[in-house]
């Protein structure tokens, strides 16, 4: 499958535990992370504010062990099933995804 990458060479790559399901994170990688991230079985990302390659754990040790890619159906979004070796999310979260949005439960019950 022919991956589609923005105007900007990337695609949001979303990052998955392999094991509960729980959405880790999401970033974006360009071929070249991509490309790594098959060489290594470790998820690489491509940084918009530092315009750099980096691979996730590089620095805090909290590496993403990748199990298998998935790219969706129009092939413009990719998932990674990782494990993960301590938290994803730089605020010491296990997940990005911990907060919720307010007022959006009691907007959709009328």
């Amino acid at each position: 499958m022919e991956l589609k990458y923005n105007s900007d060479g990337l695609i949001p790559v979303i990052a998955q535990d392999a094991d509960s399901k729980e959405v880790l994170m999401l970033a974006y990688a360009n071929e070249e992370a991509i490309k790594k991230t098959l060489e290594t079985k470790k998820a690489h990302y491509y940084s918009r504010s530092r315009k750099k390659l980096w691979m996730k754990g590089e620095e805090s040790g909290n590496i993403q062990e990748v199990v298998e890619i998935k790219v969706d159906c129009d092939g413009d979004a990719i998932l990674y099933l990782v494990k993960q070796k301590g938290v994803a999310c730089h605020t010491g979260n296990y997940s990005c995804f911990y907060r919720k949005l307010e007022g959006f439960v009691d907007e959709i019950r009328g």
